[in-house]
């Protein structure tokens, strides 16, 4: 059991957390779960997620995966960019109403400049996804985001 809420280990607000909870980490990778909720931000009128929101599925999970480990380490948790998917597969198209989902996600390479790679694998009842996620954590990321920021002439 982890000490910190998803909130304090996501930069999400509210209904963009879509995952439950932490299983549990270490130095290499996460587990983590959800049950698929109806009435939330991307559920189909069945109540069903798109089999295609797995990709976000599994990007929260290694942003906890990063929450967690900042705040093991007593850092506060910083933004993080998904640059993109490898090899997302699916073998249906949509999560059910109801269906517990689990997320499995092992690091496979981190660079000293914030950039990342994991393998990353969701489960269910009858469920099967994979990817490759791409990431990046640069220091300091808020400055990024920061459109006040002067221009730098280099």
């Amino acid at each position: 059991m982890i000490p910190w809420s998803l909130a304090e280990l996501l930069p999400h607000a509210g209904d963009m957390i879509l995952i439950d909870q932490v299983l549990g980490f270490d130095e290499e990778q996460i587990h983590t779960r959800l049950t698929v909720k109806p009435g939330g931000l991307f559920n189909r009128a069945d109540g069903s997620l798109p089999a295609w929101l797995g990709i976000e599925l599994m990007a929260q999970s290694v942003a906890a995966y990063a929450g967690c480990r900042a705040r093991q380490q007593g850092q506060a948790v910083e933004l993080g960019f998904l640059l993109g998917t490898r090899k997302f597969e699916c073998n249906v198209e949509h999560f059910p109403a109801g269906s517990e989902l689990s997320i499995h996600a092992l690091r496979s390479l981190e660079d000293d400049n914030g950039m990342g790679v994991f393998e990353c694998h969701l489960s269910g009842p009858g469920i099967q996804a994979s990817a490759r996620l791409n990431v990046f954590r640069p220091p300091h990321a808020a400055h990024y985001l920061d459109d006040t920021q002067e221009p730098r002439h280099d």
